[in-house]
């Protein structure tokens, strides 16, 4: 004979408890029951994770509030010391530009810096680009996201002066944003996208270019040649291609040729036959004048996850290493006339369909044909240089504002 347990001992609720697990054993839950479970299960991880995300939360917030305090001493120091340096560029103009280079380059030094402490770094591949930072060179970049520009400023630092005698062409939206004002002083060119500004915006750079790329002593400009973000522009492009008999790219888009063209027929010497003078692959010590290379630049991300400019600010994606690509083409080897050079940047762009496959298979680009194993690079930022040009914005900030405040206090 077996003992009743009585209702409210812990025996019974024991017993209770164990007649439920048996009797789920033996049937499958209700739909109402397995939400109900479900919904539980979501409950305790989410409550897990909330002190991760509440750290997330405070970080994000803490590092918007040092980029918007970042924003507001180091572009306003850089705008009061251009004007500053105006009779500089009267006298002697080369300098000017030099100077006004350098604290570009700090500009953009601190804008990597936010990704850099985020964990967001750098891995090179393909061929050193440092070679040929002394000589006029024209940067091709595949374009997945706002990140991809940080990602440029981040690994281009440790070139030389490539960053201070850069010149940029990117989207006209970029004019409207808290860099804009930097990026026009400094010469950039912001270019309109769309099937009915094209000829207008191509005339525009033509200009341009003859009036602020070697007047301002540039070096190197810095291309998209796809027009947009691959995600808005893929499903255009697959459909030009089958159109045209094209190769069909996911990984990347087909690029637009005309601003490449007005770049090179502005910037490439000419010898006397008519044929483009520039330097060769083996001869990195060429010093002719005009622009002597193209520096074909892939960016992979993992996963095929791009990173965007918010999330370099905020900081709330986990560490990442964005892989960058190298392959350098000198002038002399590229076509000039509209047909070849649009097969020519064709090439280029499925051979980067061909790279970020293979990376995306092995987490690893392929290695060149002179070599066996392909060879990567870390890139690393120094901290003490970052301190340095951080702290300088800080106290130039306080400078100018405590000038400001005795002129405004003696006129008023």
């Amino acid at each position: 004979m077996t003992a009743t347990p009585r209702p409210g001992t812990p025996a019974a609720a024991a017993a209770a408890a164990a007649s439920t697990l048996a009797l789920r054993s033996r049937s499958p839950l209700a739909p109402s029951e397995k939400d109900s479970t479900e919904s539980n299960v979501r409950m305790a991880v989410t409550l897990e994770e909330a002190p991760w995300l509440g750290w997330m939360l405070v970080k994000a917030l803490m590092r918007f509030a040092f980029m918007v305090a970042n924003n507001l001493v180091a572009i306003p120091s850089y705008i009061c010391y251009v004007i500053l340096l105006q009779p500089l560029r009267v006298l002697d103009s080369k300098r000017f530009w030099y100077l006004e280079g350098i604290m570009y380059k700090w500009l953009l030094g601190m804008v990597a810096s936010w990704g850099w402490y985020a964990g967001y770094t750098v891995m090179e591949w393909g061929e050193d680009i440092k070679a040929i930072s002394k000589d006029e060179a024209v940067m091709l970049v595949n374009h997945q996201a706002t990140g991809d520009v940080c990602t440029l400023m981040m690994c281009l630092q440790d070139k030389g002066l490539v960053v201070a005698q850069m010149m940029w062409l990117m989207d006209h939206i970029f004019k409207y944003t808290n860099f804009g004002i930097v990026s026009l002083i400094h010469g950039d060119f912001f270019i309109r996208q769309g099937r009915s500004f094209r000829d207008q915006q191509l005339l525009l750079l033509k200009k341009h270019l003859e009036h602020n790329y070697r007047s301002r002593d540039r070096k190197w400009i810095v291309l998209f040649p796809e027009g947009g973000f691959l995600r808005k522009r893929r499903e255009t492009s697959q459909a030009f291609a089958k159109k045209n008999n094209l190769p069909f790219l996911t990984h990347v888009t087909l690029p637009r040729f005309g601003a490449t063209q007005i770049i090179l027929n502005a910037l490439v010497p000419r010898q006397e036959n008519g044929s483009p003078a520039g330097g060769d692959a083996k001869e990195l010590e060429s010093k002719s004048k005009g622009l002597q290379w193209i520096i074909d630049t892939t960016i992979a991300y993992p996963k095929a996850e791009p990173i965007d400019i918010q999330t370099w600010i905020l900081g709330y994606r986990k560490p990442t290493v964005t892989h960058v690509h190298y392959r350098i083409f000198p002038i002399k080897d590229v076509p000039l006339e509209t047909n070849d050079l649009a097969n020519w940047l064709y090439q280029r762009f499925i051979e980067k369909e061909d790279l970020l496959s293979h990376f995306y298979e092995t987490g690893a680009f392929p290695p060149s044909k002179d070599h066996k194993e392909a060879v990567s690079r870390d890139m690393t930022l120094s901290n003490m240089w970052i301190f340095l040009i951080q702290s300088f914005a800080f106290l130039s900030g306080y400078m100018w504002y405590n000038i400001i405040q005795y002129v405004y206090h003696c006129l008023f």
